[in-house]
């Protein structure tokens, strides 16, 4: 009974697996014909907007940017 029943959980532990690895794979190709996650004729929302100058902030090799952008 032991030996059928570990052969039972691991098989459940490789559906679980195989479904977990194949999830990403699923939603990227379903969500991009039916709608792209960034639409490219609209304006980026403004969290987008605002969190784009931090993404850099740690780097070291160039520094901040010293030009300033005008809002749109």
């Amino acid at each position: 009974m032991p030996r059928s029943r570990n052969a039972i959980v691991a098989t459940g532990l490789v559906a679980f697996v195989a479904a977990g690895l194949a999830f990403p794979f699923y939603m990227a190709s379903r969500s991009s014909r039916a709608m792209p996650v960034i639409d490219s004729s609209k304006a980026l929302p403004p969290q987008a907007t605002f969190r784009g100058p931090y993404i850099n902030t740690g780097s070291r090799d160039i520094g901040p940017d010293q030009h300033t952008y005008p809002k749109k």
